[in-house]
This record gives structure tokens, C-alpha cells and sequence, in this order.
């Protein structure tokens, strides 16, 4: 896919999707792994699994591998979250997390609609619990995403400078 793969994390809510649909709008490859690389599945083994739930989202790790391993693009992105990051990080040039403040993550859950992750009470008090331990996210350069969606991909660029 591209000469430098960048890996886009963080937690629900943080702004992955809304970053993979703006670099997509200015022309780069970006990957939504949410809905591109993501199964149910066990974190360590890869099996697929029946139960769908956040432990067990996870992303194909020879497709993510086949994917970067292709060098037809300069730059591309794999946007979004998988309980098994660590089989496949050392595919990245660079891990970006996306994260943001309680307040305004709250705020973002609260505006969901009730079949989106998160639209919920149980599933919004799930997640500001991983927020608040920073559980499931990879070590990487933070971004802070509470701030207009241009500046929040124009700092990931800063950062891959």
C-alpha cells in the first residue's frame, strides 16, 4: 500500500473514524479498520470467534500485513482500534493516539445514536473506564482531538514530519 504506514489509535470516541473520512477527503489512503480489517475474534490466536463484543475486536493481521506491504503509495493510514495492535505494530513507521479529555468525550457520547458503540449509558460508562486507564491503547505520540478535525489531522502530519 504505501512506502510509510501510519497506525491512527485511541479510544472510543477519540475521533478515529472522523480522521480516516478527512485524510480520505484530502486525497490519502486511509484504511477504516473498524469496518475493513475488524472481526470477532480471539486477540491472541486470530480464531474467529461468535462473540462479538470490545475484548474481542480484531483486526486481520495478514491483511493489515499484505495491506502495508505494498509500496504503490507513499503514505497510508490504518484508522481505528483492535484488541490485537501488538501483533502487527512493527508494520508502522509511527503509532498516532488520539485522545482527548473526559468532558469532551462525554459530550461526543452523549451524542450518539442508541445502536452506535457507545449510545448506551452501560457502554458510555465502559469506555470513560478504558479512557480513564488508557486501556487497550498503544504507546504512540498523542494528539489531542479536542479541537476543529482540520487541526487534529494537521497535527498528525506535524507529527509524522
Amino acid at each position: 500500500m504505501a512506502k510509510r504506514n501510519y497506525l491512527v489509535e485511541g479510544g472510543s470516541g477519540t475521533g478515529k473514524s472522523s480522521v480516516c473520512r478527512e485524510l480520505r477527503r484530502r486525497g490519502y489512503r486511509a484504511v477504516d479498520g473498524d469496518n475493513e480489517l475488524a472481526y470477532p475474534g480471539d486477540p491472541e490466536t486470530g480464531e474467529r470467534d461468535e462473540v462479538h463484543g470490545y475484548h474481542n475486536h480484531i483486526w486481520d493481521v495478514a491483511k493489515v500485513r499484505e495491506i502495508a506491504a505494498s509500496t504503490t503509495e507513499e503514505i497510508a493510514f490504518f484508522c481505528g482500534g483492535s484488541r490485537n495492535f501488538s501483533k502487527f505494530l512493527d508494520v508502522f513507521d509511527k503509532v498516532i493516539v488520539l485522545d482527548v479529555d473526559t468532558e469532551t468525550l462525554e459530550r461526543r457520547l452523549r451524542n450518539r445514536e442508541a445502536d452506535d458503540w457507545g449510545g448506551n449509558d452501560e457502554q458510555r460508562a465502559f469506555i470513560l473506564r478504558l479512557h480513564a486507564t488508557q486501556e487497550y491503547v498503544p504507546e504512540g505520540t498523542v494528539i489531542d482531538t479536542a479541537r476543529p478535525l482540520d487541526e487534529v489531522v494537521d497535527a498528525i502530519f506535524d507529527a509524522i514530519r
